[in-house]
């Protein structure tokens, strides 16, 4: 019937925009990352625009942690360039840091904890689809970013658990494009890895190279 052929058109041209939608945040979320793993101060401009893209393709998903959970990255974008310029100012290196266990321990807790309240919430109130992972994987995306920010290492070990979780959870919801981006992310957060355990090496070698020689007792 008519009336079916122009749902069945509307339906049709949505998807066709949201692939679109979902392509051009892929791509930027890759310029993201490898501008990341050069240390480039560029990437975090990529960040807010793939996080805008990405905003409304999990609104469409309904994947609504995260969907605002692209809100959160953009601000931590803007957060991420300020950290970085003001350190290139005062550092002419660029410096890795790292966390205590201890650290790691209470960070990893309050992410599980602040995941089962999120997804009791997600459960009892709305329609969202895997309420718990959605959740686990938008508070640990939370905290590692705040970690890529500060210029931690330990985030690309957090982000390698996250996406590969990622991966099933956008499969799940239809987002191919996305769950072929993050299944992609886990072979260049080792790449990523690996270039800033260099840049750490390097930092603290510097460090005990310029260490006064103290004089050995005779």
């Amino acid at each position: 019937t008519p009336l079916y052929s122009s749902a069945a058109s509307d339906v049709y041209k949505r998807q066709i925009k949201d692939y679109w939608l979902e392509a051009l945040a892929v791509i930027f979320a890759i310029i993201y990352l490898f501008l990341v793993i050069k240390q480039d101060i560029r990437c975090w401009y990529a960040a807010i625009i793939s996080s805008s893209l990405y905003f409304f393709v999990m609104i469409s998903a309904n994947l609504y942690m995260e969907a605002y959970l692209q809100v959160f990255y953009i601000g931590m974008a803007v957060y991420g360039w300020n950290q970085w310029k003001r350190s290139n100012k005062i550092e002419t290196d660029f410096v890795v840091k790292t966390w205590s266990i201890n650290q790691h321990i209470y960070t990893i807790s309050l992410i599980f904890i602040l995941a089962f309240i999120s997804g009791r919430l997600l459960e009892t109130y709305t329609n969202a689809a895997l309420p718990f992972i959605d959740a686990l994987t938008t508070w640990g995306a939370i905290i590692a970013t705040y970690m890529v920010a500060k210029k931690l290492i330990e985030n690309w070990i957090y982000w390698f658990v996250i996406d590969a979780i990622s991966v099933y959870l956008f499969a799940s919801r239809g987002l191919i494009l996305t769950s072929l981006l993050f299944t992609g992310y886990l072979c260049m957060i080792y790449v990523g890895y690996k270039s800033w355990s260099k840049i750490r090496d390097n930092n603290l070698s510097l460090i005990h190279i310029s260490e006064p020689t103290r004089p050995e007792r005779i």
